[in-house]
Order: C-alpha cells, then sequence, then structure tokens
C-alpha cells in the first residue's frame, strides 16, 4: 500500500502563533493527498532562546500546546509528527554554579528545570500515539544543547500507522547509525528525522549524505525534515533547509529546491523494502556474535 509523505519545510510564525501555522500546513497537505505530514524540530519554542526563557516556556504533553496541535490532526484527518519543548524533571545546577552535576534536591533555588526535546506521532482523530525524547544532544563547537534540555532515556518503538511502520529520530540523532538500524530490527519502514539542522561549511553534505545512508545500510525510506529560518542566534548561522526523501537504495525520490519554505512530498512504497531486502539481505547478514 503506497502513502504520501509530507514535510513542512518551514520557519517559525512572526506572530508566533504555531497552532494557525500549522493549520495552514495542514489544510494544504490534506489538499494534497498527504497521508502523514512532519513539522521541524523546535516547532513550539525557538530553540534560540535564552536558556531560562526556554525553560519557562516548556509545557506538558497534555498542555495548551499539544491539545491545539492534535486538534489540527483531528480537524484534518492527518497523521502529523510535531516537535515541542516538553517540560520534565530534569535539574540542572544553579546557573551560576559553575560546573554540571547533581545538586542538593532540597535547594530548589535558583534551579533551572531542563525540558526534554520530544516528537509527537498523533493520529487523525487527534490521538497521541508515541511521544520520543531526543536521546542524543547537540553538544558541539558553538553550541550546548545539554545547557538546555535533558536527553530522553529510550529509543522509539515504530509504531503502526494503517499505512506504514513509522519510526522517528531527532536532528542529531542522525549521526548516531544505532538509533537507525534499531528502527529498522524492530520492522520501521519509514524513519524520519524531525531536524532543525544547523548550515555550515558541509553541512548540507552530510546532511544528505547520513540520510542516504541511513536509508541503504538499513534498506528502508529515510526522510529528514529541517527548519529553514535564515539565522541562528547571535552566531547568524542560517537553518539548513534541504529537506529531503531517500528509497531503500539510498535514491533521492523527493528533495525541496533550498531554503524556502516548502511543502515536500514523496509516495512511499513499503513493498520496495521487501525487494531491496531479498535481493541484498544485510539484516540477515548481520554478525551481532561479533559485535
Amino acid at each position: 500500500m503506497t502513502f504520501r509523505l509530507g514535510l513542512a519545510q518551514c520557519r517559525h510564525p512572526q506572530d508566533g502563533n504555531v497552532a494557525a501555522m500549522v493549520d495552514e500546513w495542514a489544510a494544504r497537505a490534506k489538499a494534497a493527498g498527504v497521508d502523514l505530514l512532519v513539522f521541524p524540530e523546535s516547532l513550539m519554542t525557538p530553540f534560540e532562546l535564552d536558556d531560562t526563557a526556554f525553560g519557562k516556556a516548556a509545557q506538558p504533553l497534555d498542555g495548551p500546546f499539544a491539545t491545539a496541535i492534535d486538534d489540527v490532526a483531528r480537524k484534518h484527518g492527518l497523521w502529523m509528527v510535531y516537535t515541542m519543548n516538553e517540560s520534565g524533571a530534569s535539574p540542572s545546577l544553579p546557573d551560576d554554579s559553575g560546573m554540571r552535576g547533581e545538586s542538593d534536591d532540597n535547594d530548589d533555588v535558583g534551579k533551572r528545570m531542563r525540558p526534554f526535546n520530544t516528537a509527537i506521532i498523533v493520529d487523525d482523530k487527534g490521538r497521541k500515539q508515541a511521544a520520543y525524547r531526543k536521546v542524543h544532544l547537540f553538544d558541539t563547537d558553538f553550541v550546548l544543547e545539554s545547557d538546555k534540555v535533558a536527553p530522553g532515556s529510550a529509543l522509539l518503538q515504530p509504531i503502526r500507522a494503517p499505512f506504514g511502520i513509522i519510526g522517528i529520530g531527532i536532528c542529531y540523532d542522525l549521526r548516531f547509525p544505532e538509533l537507525a538500524r534499531t528502527a529498522a530490527l524492530a520492522g520501521c519502514e519509514l524513519l524520519v528525522y524531525t531536524s532543525a539542522w544547523v548550515d555550515g561549511p558541509l553541512k548540507v553534505r552530510q546532511w544528505k549524505t547520513l540520510l542516504a545512508a541511513r536509508a541503504i545500510e538499513n534498506e528502508m525510506f529515510v526522510a529528514g525534515l529541517s527548519r529553514c529560518d535564515r539565522a541562528f542566534g547571535n552566531a547568524r548561522r542560517d537553518y539548513a533547509g534541504h529537506s529531503c526523501v531517500f528509497d531503500p537504495l539510498g535514491r533521492e525520490i523527493a528533495a525541496a529546491a533550498g531554503t524556502d519554505e516548502e511543502l515536500v512530498i514523496a509516495d512511499i512504497d513499503p513493498s520496495a523494502i521487501g525487494t531491496a531486502r531479498a535481493a541484498m539481505p544485510v539484516l540477515s547478514h548481520r554478525r551481532p556474535d561479533l559485535y
């Protein structure tokens, strides 16, 4: 059974009304015959907010933001993947501590609560089917995601939708092939990386190479959706856009033209997975006894 995937390569709305923006994209996707519509990382709250504001903006999974987005999915009869800044229970040290680690649980003065970077799968009736908390945090030369976000503690068990079996990763997760292999072994047919991929030297090339590699090595469909906002905080780094979809042989079957807002559409035929694996049964050739 072939189904239609839509990737909403978008930016934060200037008026801050994310639910209204999601509703507009959902209406457009429904008109295009999309079955599964995906939104990028940092949908609810711009990652560029300072640490304190980012933490204060977080909401629970049953809060007003998630409820509003679930209602959009129900209204348009779409399965959707969206992301949010989920209030968790992971305290960091006081801002002026100068170090990381555990603090006195009885001393709440000055603590910041680090939320989770969470992706949600909601069905066409507006019912949450799964929530995945990003496990690999983007701590690099110019940003420490772990200053703002608490890591999740589990990978997502792929979700069986009426049209296929869906897995989720978030942005930096793409650089860890173990997540994709775990999803493939659990029956995943389409693995979607919802992202805010930061642009820079070779970053678009790395993005597409890694997405293709995850598809080829697991012989499944892999899609990558990135924000396309034009600035990243004071560093003035753009988000990369260039959302795209690869088939089980690593062929790019759909792609955004660049960094403009765009609905990227791909028709996914899960039967292609069986064909690829019959020709080259990579998963059955594994040697976990040696790894």
